[in-house]
């Protein structure tokens, strides 16, 4: 467990909570998990419904998702083998959920003109790519912690948040993963360097309350009671709720409004991924 300078029972709530991001952060690993949201379905529907992932990369990362204990692999004696959610797998898709709402709503969409109304719109995204692009920004080394530390601190000076999100390392390591959260608006800094968390990155509550229920074992239900992101009082904006995405936009059609606690068929995607060959998939990654 990464130490902290918070106090014991916060520190192990941050620790499940990052594991967890890590858990999910390698690429792909949301796709395949909301592939399997509806029923169990063979490899090859799998492989269907994820074109871009060849057998190199699909079959392993099943692997080690049934090893994260999130997938089961079951044989049949008429040699069928169906991958499906695990209970926990199941437990997580309300979490995941709470993850899309956010992007949904603080993610930065391209605009594209609607063929109907002749207006500019933003291009809708399938759900999975909002959950991946928003745990690329939460889920990198001591972003949360810094996130954590300023729920608790408010505004805080850079020295005082390295002492509470950081403490065995020198102070200078808090400057990149600070500066990083800013570009992604989920932090602003005045001019003295005293930063706190932007509308977005308060935002980010009932993301943090579910995956700290999740990581613990407890009932969603529970989630608002968490002893950092439980429901505080309004606040002004710190700075503009939009912020520019990480990650390039994969081409999609209007989709539903995200509800967190079902999915449905068509939630992975808004609409039938075509057939592309390896390498042509939708991309990811930083691109500042």
């Amino acid at each position: 467990m990464a130490t902290t300078g918070l106090p014991e029972s916060i520190s192990s709530d941050l620790s499940r909570v990052t594991q967890s991001l890590q858990m999910l952060a390698p690429r792909w690993n949301v796709w395949v998990l909301m592939t399997l949201a509806e029923k169990p379905l063979r490899y090859r529907e799998i492989r269907s419904a994820l074109p871009w992932l060849p057998d190199s990369q699909l079959h392993p990362k099943l692997g080690k998702l049934a090893d994260a204990g999130l997938v089961e692999r079951s044989e049949f004696e008429s040699r069928t083998v169906l991958y499906g959610l695990s209970v926990r797998g199941r437990e997580l898709l309300p979490v995941l959920g709470e993850i899309a709402t956010w992007g949904g709503k603080h993610l930065e969409k391209d605009m594209v003109l609607d063929p109907v109304s002749g207006n500019r719109v933003p291009k809708a995204v399938p759900r999975a790519q909002n959950i991946e692009d928003t745990i690329a920004l939460i889920a990198p080394r001591q972003a949360t912690p810094i996130l954590w530390a300023l729920r608790i601190r408010g505004v805080s000076s850079a020295k005082a948040l390295a002492a509470t999100a950081m403490p065995e390392r020198h102070l200078t390591n808090v400057y990149p993963p600070l500066n990083r959260l800013a570009e992604d608006f989920l932090v602003t800094k005045d001019r003295q360097g005293n930063a706190e968390l932007t509308a977005a990155g308060r935002d980010l509550a009932p993301v943090y309350q579910a995956l700290s229920a999740w990581a613990a074992g407890r009932p969603l239900t529970q989630a608002t009671r968490h002893p950092v992101w439980a429901p505080q009082a309004a606040r002004p904006l710190a700075s503009p709720a939009m912020w520019a995405t990480t990650q390039p936009r994969t081409p999609a059609v209007p989709t539903t409004p995200v509800r967190a606690a079902t999915w449905k068929p068509g939630d992975l995607f808004s609409h039938t991924a075509p057939a592309r060959p390896a390498g042509a998939a939708p991309t990811a990654g930083r691109t500042r």
